[in-house]
């Protein structure tokens, strides 16, 4: 199949969370914007010398804390350094800038930034359970400081850690100058998000934290970081658990993998239609000649320019040494539980984006056409029987009927489609691959009233990628307006995820059982009010997986 559609996912997927809430940031900062009161708080001494951060009701912020060195100059794809020693009391009380980018801006490549969240509560005998968000955006956008953990570390009592690390082709990038040097390559996203995971260890005492109960956790592409750490030999020991929400996109289907996740010799020189050559890139930047010393001065904008919507890490030999199916499937991986899923109606919010959003509602008569473009192919001509196959049998308009209230049925089947084919599908696969070698717990984020970050629209989004983040961040620090239903499930969300980094285990008496996942077993769905178990009789009901994909 055509997959040039998918490389508009990632980007695109996200753009309108940065336009809907570029008013409220404007107007009010992440801190400033709380009704918290600022206090006074002593002196934390880390192993780069004393900081202090905000006193706020409820928790202490340490924020844009610098983890590494800045990756600039001769330090650009170099594996990350230590950063310099503070001189004198370091202020933690502003974020850092993002990387690199084009949506959060103003960006810069000095982005290697951390910020720590403390509950004011009284900490364990062993100091609170830390949790580290890696933040999605199809590995090419994005930032921790994007997200205020504020529910999770004040609903659950822990620490939770929100990082930086390098973006697009920054950060995820291959060519044979750079990677002849003698170090490690390749994957300098991930090596940050180890680099921070080493500092972690080495500071986070100092804030009350445990060490030893370090849990990974994030969404979309920040789910397919927790995902590649785990899969990861140079990870090994930094983390107990590991958290993935939508992370399993274009892995764990035999027509994805070799296209997404591919050796050092195939980034450097051949390239997927996922992939783009580093050769390519190289000539396209100016630099013809194919030295690392033009690569190292060609501008941050330019490199940008090149970039598509989603990038992918890269089996370097050493950060990754095989794909992320290879390595699951077999057990080679660092075995800690995981806890993981997806959400009912992915691919509605790439629907909304593509279609709405840009004026042009997609129509039932358009449907076809829609479906062929979703593959990259021309409509109507020449007919792919395949296609066809999907439009009339697996997905037709008939099963899709459009509620009250609404008169199309096109984007719920197309979003149907993309949600089974791009991402719970795929993820499904290595949960079943997980699952074989450690307690894995899997859930369906499936609250259909989940609050819309959509204007009116002409369907309805349902529970589309991103909008469980709501439920236990409040994203851009703006808290989400929840009804009584919609509350008792953030609880709840919040509950077992911060179980889950307490002891592995998401369970407690405070909320319903949720059984450990085995094939053929039950799910957990996550509905307003509450919880409930479902089996996979009702989930292949209603994603075509065993049916149709996981034939591929």
């Amino acid at each position: 199949m055509n997959t040039s559609k998918k490389r508009n996912a990632g980007r695109e997927l996200f753009e309108f969370f940065y336009a809907a809430s570029l008013g409220l940031i404007l107007a009010c900062a992440a801190i400033t914007c709380s009704a918290r009161t600022v206090g006074a708080m002593g002196a934390i001494v880390t192993k780069q010398g004393p900081l202090k951060g905000l006193a706020l009701t409820g928790e202490n912020e340490y924020l844009g804390i610098p983890y590494a060195a800045p990756p600039v100059g001769n330090l650009r794809w170099m594996p990350p350094q230590p950063p310099a020693k503070f001189k004198g009391l370091f202020h933690a009380t502003q974020f850092g800038s993002p990387c690199t980018q084009t949506f959060d801006t103003p960006s810069s490549e000095d982005c290697l930034y951390l910020n720590v969240y403390v509950p004011t509560g009284k900490a364990p005998k062993n100091g609170f359970p830390v949790m580290v968000w890696i933040h999605g955006g199809g590995l090419v956008f994005g930032a921790g400081s994007d997200y205020d953990p504020t529910p999770i570390v004040e609903g659950g009592n822990v620490i939770v850690v929100t990082i930086n690390y390098r973006l697009g082709f920054l950060g995820f990038f291959a060519h044979a100058a750079i990677d002849g040097e003698g170090h490690l390559n390749a994957n300098y996203g991930l090596m940050d998000q180890q680099f921070a995971l080493h500092w972690v260890h080495q500071n986070i005492a100092e804030f009350g934290g445990n060490p030893k109960r370090v849990t990974i956790f994030g969404e979309s592409a920040g789910g397919f970081s927790v995902l590649s750490n785990v899969a990861s030999p140079t990870a090994a020991g930094l983390f107990v658990e590991g958290i993935v929400e939508s992370g399993g996109y274009a892995e764990f289907q035999d027509y994805w993998d070799p296209l997404s996740v591919v050796s050092l010799a195939t980034a450097e020189t051949i390239g997927t239609v996922l992939v783009p050559a580093g050769t390519t890139i190289a000539a396209n930047v100016g630099c013809s000649n194919q030295t690392a010393a033009c690569l190292r001065v060609v501008s941050a904008s330019a490199l940008l320019a090149q970039e598509g919507s989603i990038v992918f890490p890269i089996v370097d030999g050493t950060v990754l040494t095989q794909t992320l199916d290879s390595a699951f499937g077999s057990g080679e991986f660092n075995r800690v539980p995981v806890l993981a899923g997806t959400n009912h109606d992915e691919w509605r919010n790439q629907i909304a984006i593509e279609y709405d959003l840009a004026g042009h509602p997609l129509t039932d008569a358009e449907y076809p056409a829609a479906v062929y473009a979703f593959f990259g192919l021309p409509y109507p001509t020449p007919d792919n029987p395949f296609v066809d196959f999907l439009i009339n049998v697996e997905y037709p308009l008939t099963n899709y009927p459009p509620p009250a209230g609404y008169s199309v049925s096109a984007p719920l089947a197309l979003g149907a489609l993309g949600t089974d084919e791009f991402f719970v599908c795929t993820q499904r696969n290595g949960e079943l691959e997980l699952s074989q070698y450690v307690p894995t717990y899997v859930y369906e984020f499936h609250d259909e009233t989940a609050p819309s970050i959509f204007p009116p629209l002409s369907f309805p989004p349902g529970d589309a990628h991103f909008f469980e983040v709501q439920y236990l961040f409040d994203y851009f620090g703006i808290p989400t307006v929840f009804n009584a239903d919609q509350r008792q499930l953030s609880n709840t969300m919040i509950a077992y995820w911060t179980n889950f980094a307490k002891t592995g285990n998401p369970n407690s008496a405070a909320v319903p059982e949720w059984p450990q996942f085995v094939a053929g077993g039950s799910l957990e769905s996550l509905v307003a009010p509450t919880p409930v178990s479902q089996t996979d009789a009702s989930f292949d009901a209603d994603h075509k997986c065993s049916s149709l994909w996981d034939t591929f």
